[in-house]
Parts: structure tokens; sequence; C-alpha cells
């Protein structure tokens, strides 16, 4: 029989280090979770994305289990990595901040692919692209 949902708990973490302080600890442990043991595996299971922000959805149990879904990182976050910027444009459309290669751009597709409502690559490749028009950033 499927164990009983409580609640899901959504959390952008940096991969590979998790760890109990705030926002992570205050989050699990009202709902009774072993902070510990939920940072050690995070930790395990994101060390191959380092640096990066992991949006982890955990999913809590009745019984105090739970389990978790790390999604792809946001397609924003994506973009700043790859244009080397710290954060987007206040003015998008009268200030372009950075630019980014199509190559790039259909890499940055490939990455979000699962986590978006997209049929194809090039329909992933026009969502991340509007995303980095909002941004300030362009497509060279």
């Amino acid at each position: 029989m499927a164990k009983k949902v409580l609640t899901k708990i959504k959390l952008q973490i940096t991969a590979g280090q998790a760890n109990p302080a705030p926002p992570i600890g205050p989050a699990l442990g009202q709902h009774g979770l072993n902070i510990a043991e939920f940072c050690s595996k995070f930790n395990d299971a994101s060390k191959d994305k380092m640096g990066d922000i992991v949006p982890v959805e955990i999913t809590v149990y009745e019984d105090r289990s739970y389990s978790f879904i790390m999604k792809t990182p946001a397609a924003a976050e994506l973009i700043k990595k790859y244009a080397k910027i710290k954060k987007g444009s206040g003015k998008p459309l009268a200030e372009k901040i950075g630019s980014i290669t199509k190559e790039q751009l259909k890499e940055i597709a490939e990455i979000k692919m699962p986590d978006l409502n997209a049929n194809d690559i090039e329909a992933a490749m026009q969502i991340i692209a509007g995303t980095a028009r909002q941004m300030g950033v362009e497509i060279k």
C-alpha cells in the first residue's frame, strides 16, 4: 500500500552544500525529518553539479519518512553561468548585459529538456531564449 503523503517541501539548494542551517533545517524540522540524513543524501546525489543551484522537491509521508526529486537548475541560473554574469539586467530591453552563443543556448536547452513542457529541442531553445531576453542577455 502507498504511504500517505503529509506535505511537499520545495527548496533551492546549492549542490553539494546542503546543511542544517536555514532554510533547510527549519523546513524539514517542523515535519520531524532527520535533517542531517537528508543533507548527506542530497549532497551525495548532487556532488556532480557542485556550485549550481538545484531545485529539490521533498515529499514527506505521515510516518516521517521522505523521498526527494532533484530538478534541473533554473534556466536563469544556467544562463548566468554561461554568460558569466552575476545577475540579470534591471532594464532588459534597454541594457544588454551579456550574451550567449546559439551553441550555448542549445546546451542549456538540452540540460533543461526533462523539466520543460517542450516537444523538441527547437521548442526548448525558444523557451530558454525568452528567459535570456527577459534577463537582458543576447543570443549571438
